[in-house]
């Protein structure tokens, strides 16, 4: 008998970006995510990040496309020069109508 997978941890918008600043900072601040071409020229397009049991994944930027920062549950985040943006927040979940 397999033992129940327990669901992953609900992150808040607010956590989600200070998980998302700690992946940046900790890859070498926005400029060094949002200006460096590394994307293009490496095998590993990612890099990934466990924080307090929630994965972030970080991918750098480039000329055609920005850099990203993925947030276990849906959320995702935009690096510029100097912030991160909020793109995308995780789906609602649906509720049943009621009858």
């Amino acid at each position: 008998m397999t033992d129940p997978v327990s669901p992953p941890p609900t992150v808040s918008e607010e956590r989600a970006l200070e998980l998302a600043w700690n992946a940046v900072e900790r890859a070498g601040g926005t400029r060094a995510v949002y200006r460096k071409p590394r994307y293009a020229f490496s095998l590993q397009q990612t890099t990934d990040f466990e924080v307090d049991g929630v994965q972030v994944e970080l991918r750098h930027g480039e000329i055609s496309s920005p850099a990203i920062v993925s947030i276990q549950g849906g959320w995702v985040f935009e690096v510029h020069d100097d912030d991160i943006e909020l793109l995308m927040r995780p789906p609602k979940p649906r509720v049943p109508p009621l009858t």
